[in-house]
């Protein structure tokens, strides 16, 4: 069913007002028009009763009554009845003598005893004579023979007047509701227009859409309710365009940031989560307007928000988050009040790197003071010894050498601290060449040699063809194979082999050094490549080491964007792997 539109229900409404108006007007106005037809009609009467009694009195003694009343009665229009002093009838101008004579008394009539009384009487009634509703109005005479004079009008003639009054009304009612149409019709569309126009601004605005530039919308009430409004929702436009700008730059600046933020209201309800602290806490999206007793369940976190939901400010807390014992949490807590509670919020640090930070920078320290004091003493102890000077030539040689082989030590050490500390600082740059992989490494064999053929040890190469060259910083590269198999050469037994290979995998080549010694605790895989880390099982710690060896080697392959893993041979053995990307990786070109 199609629903009545405005413009249609104003017309309706406008239409039927002006014809219940018109209708009332139209009925109170008929009813005065009747009332005062009846009393002209009645007063016109009663003239003329005065003019017949007049005409009456002027007839002479011997008057045809019946002839007199008949001219009377021509004369004023109406019937005309003249009734003797004891109320019969002596003359008709309706009636015949003959139907005169056979009339009954009228001297009981209303109003020929209210004329007899009062001087004049009236009254309505149907006639027994002529069967019709008639007008009575009765003048005493005051002549012997006619007592009362009568006039009579029938009441059709009355309402035939009155009909033609109505029917001149019920016309003017007619043309004037067709007006009233007209008008309402005319006035309903044009503010039918405006509301629809009020409409179409409407529903832009519940869109979204506030960029239309303001209407005129007239400047009676309709128009001055519809520009307040409109202002309004222009302002809360612009309003929510700001509250919406500000919130995303809120998300992306919440977003971005490493610490865990959560925002509780006054009721305890979560409002806000972070990325972070989503992940700190394991919250899901369901989060969200949940109480922070459901959403998290550590007692930390409870006991910070609560306190700070109360308007206190609590101390900060250490943690562990769930299901992350290895992870460490600085919690802070502050209630947030804009001059009346809102809230409070909760800051999330994860300090876990920088607690292994710190405990890698102590126990760099500690092991860089115990590298330094073990050389350190022994050049001490021998200085001493040599001040002495009371030994043979031959000790004085020896302790010379021991000197020169822990300052020689020494050297090493701060030349790979210093070369650390440029790795870490980015301060090391690389210089790419074309770097034939076989070369390189009879290269770092020769070099070694003199330590190889000490522990009766071997070293075979074999490079695949397709690893045959590698894009790298050659002199670096030297210096990882080197520290690998001077590595390898340490804490294998000796008498055994060393095995240097290229091959090229998955556009990559990989250079792996492999040995025969006890290999690597599986524990300590993932932290071989720590900076003093030492296997204190299973592997001899080389004296004349610094332990920087394979720190150095991580942090040279990484340069490169390469990797570098470690793992255990089945049978026996550890295998170190470096793995290069080589944009050609085919055979040396002669």
């Amino acid at each position: 069913m199609a629903r009545a539109t405005f413009r249609a229900k104003l017309f309706l409404a406008a239409l039927a007002t002006a014809a219940l108006a018109l209708v009332v007007a139209s009925a109170l106005f008929a009813g005065l028009m009747r009332a005062r037809t009846n009393a002209r009609i009645e007063s016109t009467l009663v003239a003329e009763a005065h003019l017949a009694v007049e005409l009456v009195k002027a007839a002479p003694a011997a008057a045809r009554w019946q002839d007199e009343a008949v001219r009377v009665g021509t004369a004023v229009g109406a019937r005309v009845t003249l009734v003797a002093p004891d109320g019969h009838v002596v003359a008709d101008s309706a009636e015949t003598p003959e139907a005169v004579a056979t009339m009954e008394n009228h001297g009981t009539r209303p109003e020929i005893v209210e004329a007899r009384e009062s001087g004049f009487g009236a009254a309505r009634r149907p006639s027994d004579t002529l069967r019709v509703d008639m007008l009575y109005v009765a003048v005493p005479a005051s002549r012997p023979d006619v007592a009362i004079v009568r006039l009579a009008l029938p009441l059709t003639s009355v309402e035939q007047q009155i009909r033609d009054v109505l029917r001149v009304t019920a016309l003017a009612l007619v043309v004037a509701l067709a007006g009233a149409a007209l008008i309402a019709w005319a006035l309903s569309g044009r503010i039918g227009a405006r509301v629809r126009a009020i409409a179409a601004a409407a529903r832009r605005y519940q869109a979204g859409d506030f960029s239309a530039p303001r209407a005129d919308f007239g400047d009676d009430e309709l128009g001055t309710v519809a520009t307040a409004l409109d202002g309004s929702v222009h302002e809360l436009g612009r309003r929510l365009t700001e509250i919406a700008r500000d919130r995303a730059r809120m998300t992306a600046m919440l977003g971005s940031m490493t610490e865990g933020v959560v925002v509780v209201d006054t009721a305890g309800e979560l409002q806000v989560a972070n990325d972070a602290a989503r992940r700190m806490l394991d919250l899901d999206e369901a989060a969200i307007g949940r109480h922070y007793l459901e959403a998290t369940r550590h007692p930390a976190i409870r006991e910070l928000l609560s306190e700070a939901v109360d308007g206190r400010v609590p101390a900060s807390r250490e943690l562990a988050p769930p299901r992350h014992p290895d992870r460490t949490l600085v919690a802070y807590a502050a209630p947030v009040a804009a001059g009346r509670p809102l809230g409070a919020v909760l800051v999330l640090h994860d300090v876990t790197e920088t607690k292994r930070i710190d405990r890698m920078r102590r126990d760099f320290v500690a092991n860089v003071s115990h590298e330094l004091r073990t050389p350190l003493t022994a050049i001490r102890g021998y200085v001493e010894a040599l001040s002495a000077d009371d030994g043979l030539p031959e000790e004085r040689q020896r302790f010379l050498e021991i000197i020169a082989r822990n300052a020689t030590r020494m050297e090493r050490l701060v030349s790979d601290l210093l070369r650390l500390a440029r790795l870490d600082a980015g301060q090391e740059t690389l210089a790419i060449t074309r770097v034939d992989v076989a070369a390189l490494a009879g290269t770092v064999v020769a070099d070694l040699s003199p330590v190889l053929d000490d522990r009766d040890q071997h070293v075979t190469i074999d490079v695949a063809p397709e690893a045959a060259v590698v894009e790298a910083d050659e002199s670096k590269l030297r210096d990882v194979v080197r520290n690998l198999v001077a590595n390898a050469s340490t804490y294998a037994p000796e008498g055994t082999t060393v095995r240097i290979a290229a091959r090229r995998e998955d556009g990559c080549v990989s250079i792996v050094v492999s040995d025969e010694g006890p290999g690597i605790p599986e524990g300590d895989l993932t932290r071989i490549f720590e900076r003093f880390y030492r296997v204190d099982k299973s592997r001899a710690r080389d004296p004349g080491g610094t332990g920087l060896g394979l720190a150095i080697v991580k942090h040279l392959v990484e340069l490169h964007g390469g990797t570098i893993r470690a793992e255990n041979i089945p049978t026996g053995g550890a295998r170190f792997t470096v793995s290069l990307r080589n944009a050609d990786g085919g055979q040396v070109r002669g």
